[in-house]
């Protein structure tokens, strides 16, 4: 995995090329070779083996996102800031069903990093917030399944709101005992 600056200089020295096209007349050089730029600036700001391990997670092959996300080697010289939260993203999403301490691990420096999407963001809340419930960290887990509900504007993680609200109280209702009386008090009354 390169540089992430490397794609800017490739897309400088292209754009260049396409100017002294246009200056020689081949307009219609000079246009595909501002197109082909764009690319190399679009595969800048989202990066193309986060963009692969995206579409393998969709197929849910779980195993080749892994494969596509452990050849960028070096994620600070090769992302840019969101694309690491991203890289953590994706990582921490993969790793939450074997190891919940990575997983926190992952999505805490996701969010840190940033995301850009809200949804995205939503996300990494709600599975930190099972995870701290889980952990039996309950007024964590409430604040990180609020600010998840903030995010989700468009309702699509409500469903899964709602059922980790309802985790929540039924967690958070005492037991019934029934059989005999555990106190001394209900001991006396009984044997009146």
């Amino acid at each position: 995995m390169f540089n992430k600056n490397i794609k800017l200089v490739i897309a400088a020295l292209i754009i260049g090329y396409g100017i002294y096209q246009f200056t020689e007349g081949y307009i219609g050089n000079g246009i595909m070779y501002l197109l082909l730029s764009t690319i190399f600036i679009f595969l800048y700001f989202k990066n193309e083996l986060i963009l692969l391990a995206f579409l393998k997670l969709r197929k849910q092959d779980f195993v080749g996102a892994k494969k596509w996300l452990d050849k960028i080697k070096n994620p600070e010289g090769a992302l840019v800031k969101k694309q690491q939260g991203y890289l953590n993203y994706l990582n921490g999403i993969m790793v939450s069903q074997t190891n919940m301490n990575a997983a926190e691990t992952y999505f805490k420096k996701a969010i840190s990093l940033g995301l850009s999407m809200d949804h995205d963001l939503a996300m990494a809340k709600l599975n930190l917030a099972g995870i701290a419930f889980s952990k039996r960290r309950k007024p964590e887990a409430q604040k990180l399944l609020a600010e998840a509900q903030k995010l989700d504007k468009r309702d699509m993680l409500a469903d899964q709101i709602k059922m980790m609200k309802n985790q929540m109280k039924k967690a958070s209702i005492p037991k019934q005992q029934y059989g005999q009386p555990t106190s001394a008090r209900q001991n006396r009354r009984s044997r009146r």
